[in-house]
C-alpha cells in the first residue's frame, strides 16, 4: 500500500524562471540515470527478495519509495523553473522577461535553436515535465537493471547511485539560483547516503564471488591478456600481475603475446567432450577467497 504525503521531502525553492536549466534538469526526471529509473529499478529488484531475504526487501523498497519522493521534487522544480509556460500566456508575458522572446516567429525560432526554451515544454507538456530526458528522448524500461541475484543488483545499484551523484554535480555547475543549489545539494547527498546503504547491505551478505552459483574455470579465471598492440610498453598493475584478490600463492598469469602464447596452442582447445561428456552445466572449480571477505559478516 502506498500513501502520498503532500509535503515534499525537502523544500524546493526557485528564485526566478529558467527554462534553459529546466531543460537539462529533465535528465534527472526521465533520463537513464534519473529518479524515475532508480525508483523502478529498486522496486523491480525487490520483488524476488520478499520471501528470500525480507531485510533486503525492506531496504530496496524504502530506497525505491524515497526515489519517488525525489522524482516529485525534481518535477516540482522543473515546473517552478518554467513558471509562465504553465499559466495563461498573456499573464506570463507580463511576468516573465523571457516570454517576449518567444512572442514573435523569429523570437521563437531563435529561442528553440539556442535551447533557451525547450519545444517539449511549449507543445507537449503544457509547461511541466514529461517522461523524457534532457534531449527529449522517451524514458524506456531498457534503463532498468534487475538480475535476481542480490549481490549483482547491489553492485548495479552502487553504480547507479554513483552516476546519479555525478549528474547532480554537473547540474550544479549550470545554475546560480541559491534555492535550486540547495535542493540539488540535498538530492546529490541522498545519492551518497543510498550508496552507503547499498554498500552496507552488500557487506551484510555472505561473500559470493563470482556472483551466482557456479565458480569460474581455473583454466581461464586468472589469465590476463595483453590485447593492446603497438610500440608502447605493456602496462602492468595489480589487475594483471602479482597476487590478485585470491589466497596467497595464486597469481595472475600474464599472456604478453596472445598470438604466440595462446592462439595455436592447446590452451584454447575445447575439451568439453572429454571432460564433460554428459554436457552438465557444472564447472569444476572453487570460488576463491576475495578482497571482500574481511568486510563480510556471517
Amino acid at each position: 500500500m502506498f500513501t502520498h504525503n503532500k509535503d515534499l521531502q525537502f523544500e524546493v525553492r526557485v528564485t526566478e524562471p529558467d527554462p534553459r536549466f529546466a531543460t537539462v534538469l529533465m535528465e534527472q526526471f526521465g533520463g537513464a540515470n534519473g529518479e524515475l529509473t532508480a525508483a523502478l529499478q529498486y522496486f523491480t529488484q525487490a520483488f524476488v527478495l520478499r520471501e528470500k531475504n525480507p531485510k533486503m526487501y525492506d531496504l530496496f523498497m524504502d530506497i525505491a519509495t524515497e526515489e519517488l519522493s525525489h522524482l516529485e521534487m525534481v518535477g516540482s522544480m522543473i515546473t517552478m523553473l518554467l513558471d509562465g509556460l504553465n499559466d495563461d500566456l498573456k499573464v506570463a508575458t507580463q511576468r516573465c522577461d523571457w516570454m517576449p522572446a518567444v512572442a514573435s516567429r523569429d523570437g521563437r525560432e531563435q529561442a528553440i535553436h539556442q535551447v533557451a526554451v525547450s519545444p517539449l515544454f511549449l507543445v507537449l507538456s503544457g509547461g511541466g515535465p514529461d517522461v523524457k530526458d534532457s534531449a527529449g528522448n522517451n524514458w524506456t524500461g531498457a534503463f532498468i537493471d534487475a538480475n535476481g541475484d542480490p549481490t549483482v543488483d547491489l553492485r548495479s545499484n552502487l553504480a547507479a547511485e554513483s552516476r546519479a551523484k555525478i549528474v547532480y554535480e554537473y547540474l550544479k555547475q549550470l545554475t546560480d539560483d541559491p534555492g535550486v543549489q540547495d535542493t540539488l545539494t540535498f538530492l546529490m547527498t541522498r545519492e551518497v547516503a543510498h550508496y552507503q546503504q547499498f554498500t552496507a547491505a552488500l557487506n551484510e551478505l555472505p561473500v559470493n564471488f563470482p556472483p551466482g552459483q557456479l565458480p569460474g574455470d581455473p583454466r581461464f579465471q586468472n589469465v590476463a591478456f595483453n590485447m593492446s598492440d603497438g610500440n608502447g610498453q605493456s602496462v602492468r598493475g595489480p589487475w594483471n600481475e602479482g597476487q590478485g584478490p585470491w589466497p596467497e600463492g595464486v597469481e595472475w598469469e600474464y599472456v604478453e603475446k596472445p598470438e604466440q602464447q595462446w592462439l595455436g596452442t592447446s590452451l584454447r582447445a575445447n575439451t568439453g567432450a572429454e571432460i564433460n561428456p554428459e554436457g552438465s552445466p557444472a564447472v569444476d572449480g572453487d570460488k576463491p577467497f576475495t578482497h571482500e571477505q574481511h568486510r563480510a559478516t556471517p
